[in-house]
């Protein structure tokens, strides 16, 4: 469930029936869920108040577990009306395009790189999600410079949203001699897979370039111009890729990669827009803010904006249940932002 201060925010929300229905108009995609919840929570309270009165007149204990047993279901139905009245954004139900970055820290940076890429590959097959690899870039002395993979899931977006950004590794790599801790990072970028109604790009803002791809790949590397570079020529945002031998299937992976990442942009702006003078304590899921620690020598990992850690990082590492409960954490702390702001918006008086 929600933090504990929710069930009071909610509980008063609920209390009058005009708070609600304000709330109602202002989210009226919540109405049909909430008309389904709403009866059962009425049923609820006054089959309490009936269970209180017989308490009263009789000290009872079947009664008394009889009222206890009804005032968690009115805490449960509280709850999933209040979450009813949070908006989803509009790409929640979106597949994505994550991409991995090494940062500072050279090669132990590659290595952490190589070592998250593979956590979400198998966080996506915890979660029964198809992961599809667009572009790998291995180091020759090991570890990863970059890489990013389709992620095609139910709510993909929803529950990957909040790991963009900035990761941090501390701990002492196999080539220190004198056991000092090194910090590194290396950087998450989730990008919703916009539709052809969502985004249309015109074809005279690009500029295309072809290359002969760098790496290991023998001869055909040398004779061939099989690596693309799309350039978004009114944005200046940048997609290449060399990861298949055929330039056409170059072309269309990073065609599909500069669609997501100025679908992004889009949404940033309009979220801006919107949310301006909104305090968001769960972060901005950007690229320049450090999210997480990942403490080896501790063995913590610590996610700042919410102020929770779990030990266990090789666990941790394996994609299964610790990340999908931090994931979890993270969802439940920004459903409950969503829900203070509705209330405290709905709290204003109307200036007429």
């Amino acid at each position: 469930f929600l933090p504990p201060g929710v069930r009071h925010l909610a509980i008063c929300l609920l209390s009058s029936r005009e708070h609600l229905y304000r709330c109602l108009d202002s989210q009226p995609y919540t109405l049909e869920g909430t008309l389904l919840l709403f009866p059962l929570y009425h049923r609820c309270t006054a089959q309490l108040w009936q269970d209180s009165l017989k308490m009263k007149l009789q000290l009872n204990f079947m009664v008394c577990r009889k009222e206890n047993f009804r005032f968690k279901g009115c805490t449960i139905l509280v709850l999933q009306i209040a979450l009813l009245l949070i908006p989803s954004e509009d790409v929640d139900h979106n597949d994505i395009i994550m991409e991995v970055t090494a940062g500072v820290g050279g090669q132990e940076a590659m290595l952490f790189t190589e070592e998250m890429f593979d956590m979400y590959q198998q966080y996506a097959a915890y979660k029964n999600w198809r992961f599809d690899v667009l572009e790998y870039a291995p180091c020759d002395i090991g570890g990863l410079r970059h890489a990013s993979a389709v992620v095609v899931g139910l709510k993909a977006y929803r529950h990957m949203k909040f790991e963009g950004g900035v990761h941090r590794v501390q701990r002492v790599p196999k080539t220190e001699k004198q056991g000092r801790i090194h910090t590194s990072t290396m950087t998450v970028a989730i990008l919703p897979q916009p539709t052809e109604i969502n985004l249309k790009i015109n074809p005279k803002d690009l500029w295309i370039e072809t290359k002969r791809a760098s790496g290991a790949g023998g001869q055909h590397v040398n004779k061939t111009e099989s690596a693309v570079r799309i350039v978004h020529i009114p944005t200046g945002v940048v997609s290449e890729c060399q990861q298949d031998r055929s330039q056409i299937r170059n072309r269309a992976t990073a065609m599909q990669v500069l669609r997501a990442k100025l679908y992004s942009i889009m949404l940033e702006e309009e979220t801006s827009k919107r949310c301006i003078a909104r305090k968001v304590q769960i972060g901005t899921k950007g690229r320049s803010e450090k999210i997480r620690t990942y403490n080896f020598p501790q063995n913590r990992v610590t996610d700042h904006r919410i102020s929770r850690s779990v030990h266990h990082i090789e666990r941790f590492l394996l994609g299964e249940e610790l990340l999908d409960e931090m994931i979890q954490s993270l969802k439940e702390y920004a459903d409950y932002e969503s829900l203070m702001e509705i209330i405290s918006e709905n709290d204003q008086p109307n200036v007429t």
